[in-house]
């Protein structure tokens, strides 16, 4: 862990900015987001489309959050975390 932290400081010197802002880790945290949300679903015996339907929203949307292509706003991840019976906090 030690060499981990220290890898991150030692970017974040050399390119100036955080690596929360860098978009690889931008891309791995909408993975991550992703995979939970598919399997809260799942979990929870559900389709894309019948999750959707619930939302009132597209199949085509869950696909694209599930997938990371789309990030969800604080408002839909409030939303299908009521639906999932999940907290929040877990896929913003």
């Amino acid at each position: 862990m030690g060499k981990l932290k220290m890898g991150v400081s030692e970017f974040e010197k050399s390119h100036g900015m955080p690596v929360e802002e860098t978009d690889f880790w931008k891309e791995m945290q909408s993975n991550r987001i992703g995979a939970l949300l598919a399997g809260a679903r799942l979990k929870a015996n559900l389709s894309q489309t019948q999750l959707a339907e619930r939302l009132g929203i597209r199949q085509n949307m869950i696909s694209d959050y599930e997938r990371g292509k789309r990030r969800l706003s604080p408002s839909m991840a409030k939303r299908m975390a009521k639906v999932l019976q999940i907290k929040a906090e877990r896929i913003s």
